[in-house]
């Protein structure tokens, strides 16, 4: 019961001739991302460094954001998710994301607990 794989990506917004040539156009897709993420971790412009947002530095937010892309555009269309029922896509996609979601969020207000010790001077307690 093989069928024929569909040879588009982005939602049929670009279509290839062949399954070769699928491949050639996600490994650019996928290259360019990682190219982006290398030339930010180089150059890390300063309007990315110096501010913060919701506790972080905005180019670590676009590093996230980029790893979160690849990551769900590789198990989208390498692991055939788009050819599967959307309840197991659903549980497939959303699943990772609202742990991932969470791991930042734990870590996020950890790691402000621990700089506001460190800042303001570990005290111990004496009983």
């Amino acid at each position: 019961m093989a069928h024929e794989h569909k040879l588009e990506i982005f939602r049929g917004l670009v279509k290839f001739k062949s399954n070769v040539s699928k491949i050639w156009g996600v490994l650019i897709f996928l290259s360019l991302i990682t190219a982006v993420e290398v030339a930010l971790g180089i150059i890390k412009p300063d309007v990315l460094i110096k501010s913060t947002v919701l506790g972080m530095k905005p180019l670590n937010w676009i590093f996230i954001i980029l790893t979160l892309v690849k990551a769900y555009y590789i198990a989208w269309d390498f692991m055939h998710l788009r050819d599967e029922k959307s309840a197991l896509r659903r549980t497939i996609v959303w699943t990772p994301i609202f742990l991932v979601s969470y791991l930042l969020f734990i870590l996020l207000f950890e790691a402000d607990y621990i700089f506001e010790v460190y800042k303001e001077g570990f005290v111990k307690w004496n009983f």
